[in-house]
């Protein structure tokens, strides 16, 4: 081979930066397969030798989740998580309270004097908002979720997707209210005009302008409404995971807990081993989305008879 062949081969095979874009691509696909069979073989594995108590539901919850952390990480970890990671986390909350404006590391509620307590609403946060019925939790729990989707300013990432600056995308979990309820009133805290008064009408021509004119503004706001009632935690997982996927999550509401049903059939055949299920499922999928849930959860009004009340 002479010296002018030589310089040529080298050339032909040599690795060049031109098509390092495709190699990255071709090496990120089979990695992501490589996670994808992993999931499939745990899946198998699962099927075959399922504990008694748990139902084929819990396996069908439990592949969509690995599936969705696939799908959103490129990875399945299926387990630990480095210190180092931890830390960077840490870090990067640390960053985002510093930078924003007003000090907060979570998401602003609007509230002034509850974001100052709690610094906003962080990631994987399960807060439960208690309370005897009449007491305002729904109201407060709308004033939150429109706030936030009102708020909402995307800002687009190095990979082209989008993640919130400011405010978020908002979940509500209606179980009590239609939608069109929950909007009547939302309407009505926002122009202050009795829900009541909206629904029989008995407003002014100028209060229907008013109201004509928020509802318009209202439309643009990434809140979603869920209005299905009697949900189980599984399938409230599932549509949460789908709206995340979707249109993206910062937020869930849950209006209320008391009206949710667990998953599994022991749990069902016991009301305190129910809740006490969809409470920690609840929180499991705080963690897994990386969202703050709010739920709402009715005390019973006979804790006023009580001498230690």
């Amino acid at each position: 081979m002479t010296v002018a062949q030589y310089v040529v081969r080298l050339a032909v095979e040599a690795v060049t930066v031109v098509n390092a874009t495709d190699y990255g691509r071709a090496i990120y696909d089979l990695a992501t397969r490589r996670a994808l069979i992993t999931v499939g073989e745990d899946m198998v594995n699962i099927a075959y030798d399922a504990p008694v108590d748990m139902s084929p539901s819990d396996q069908i919850e439990d592949a969509e989740r690995r599936l969705f952390e696939l799908a959103e990480t490129g990875r399945y970890d299926g387990g630990f998580e480095s210190f180092t990671d931890a830390v960077k986390t840490a870090v990067d909350m640390a960053n985002a309270a510093y930078m924003r404006d007003g000090g907060l590391s979570g998401i602003a509620t609007g509230l002034r004097d509850l974001d100052r307590r709690m610094g906003g609403l962080q990631p994987s946060d399960l807060i439960v908002l208690a309370g005897r019925p009449g007491m305002g939790k729904t109201s407060l729990a709308t004033n939150i979720a429109f706030n936030i989707a009102e708020a909402y300013v995307p800002a687009q990432q190095a990979d082209g997707s989008f993640k919130a600056a400011n405010g978020g995308v908002v979940g509500f979990f209606s179980l009590e209210m239609s939608s069109e309820q929950l909007a009547t009133r939302i309407i009505s805290e926002q122009t202050e005009i009795s829900s009541s008064k909206i629904r029989r009408g008995e407003i002014s021509e100028m209060d229907f302008e008013k109201l004509v004119a928020c509802s318009q503004t209202m439309q643009k706001i990434p809140l979603f409404i869920d209005q299905t009632g009697g949900i189980s935690i599984a399938q409230l997982s599932a549509r949460a995971r789908r709206l995340k996927r979707q249109r993206g999550l910062d937020l869930i509401v849950i209006d209320y807990i008391q009206l949710m049903q667990g998953s599994s059939a022991r749990a069902s055949q016991n009301r305190v081993q129910e809740i006490t299920e969809i409470t920690t499922g609840l929180k499991a999928l705080a963690k897994e989305l990386g969202v703050p849930i709010i739920a709402l959860s009715q005390l019973s009004r006979q804790v006023e008879s009580r001498d230690d009340k």
